[in-house]
């Protein structure tokens, strides 16, 4: 199936780039696996109650991935393209996700269902090699964003997104990026304006 120039196989050929070399016959497997989904702008992709069954490779767009505390919307994590999206305690407990994802932009994402991935991987290697790095590479930026927040200035971290993630920054409303920092958006308007001064300094 092809999607904005991509098809399955382009998919599951970059996902072996990424995360594992594989046979011809494994990247057959998953093409096979891969699913294309569509999504508007602020349609959402799982919902605080759902459970969560696949993992997301986001071909096209824009993700946020949000829960509510105290009736307030709190961003855990932003996604632009080439990346890998996932609730990963509802997939792994099998439990109602606390977590919500929606399509910030219009979205294109392949799912990785996680049956058909942990099937194929006790069957195949280098498909288990990948399944294990993206479950790596998840906890890993999830270990930096919380280690971000309880160590870095509001500065530090504003400055570490830009760097690591500057299409966020320009794409993103600002609303959400302050939430992603902790910090209130007016905070976020001094960071940005003392960056652009510093910048030109």
């Amino acid at each position: 199936m092809t999607t904005i120039g991509l098809t399955t196989r382009d998919v599951a050929r970059e996902l072996a780039r990424r995360y594992s070399t594989m046979t011809h016959e494994e990247l057959d497997v998953m093409e096979s696996i891969l699913i294309p989904m569509k999504f508007q702008k602020g349609e959402m992709i799982l919902k605080e109650g759902e459970v969560s069954k696949d993992i997301y490779w986001v071909a096209k767009g824009l993700l946020r991935q949000y829960y509510y505390k105290n009736e307030k919307e709190l961003t855990e994590y932003m996604a632009t393209e080439n990346t890998i999206v996932m609730s990963i305690e509802s997939l792994f407990k099998e439990e109602p996700s606390k977590q919500n994802i929606q399509a910030v932009e219009p979205t294109i994402l392949f799912a990785l269902p996680k049956a058909s991935l942990e099937r194929e991987a006790v069957r195949n290697v280098n498909i288990q090699m990948l399944y294990r790095k993206i479950l790596e590479e998840s906890l890993i930026i999830s270990q930096v964003h919380a280690d971000m927040l309880r160590f870095e200035s509001a500065q530090e971290r504003y400055a570490k997104l830009v760097k690591r993630s500057p299409q966020l920054i320009l794409r993103a409303p600002l609303v959400y990026i302050a939430s992603y920092l902790q910090m209130t958006p007016e905070t976020l308007s001094r960071v940005r304006t003392a960056a652009l001064l510093g910048d030109k300094g």
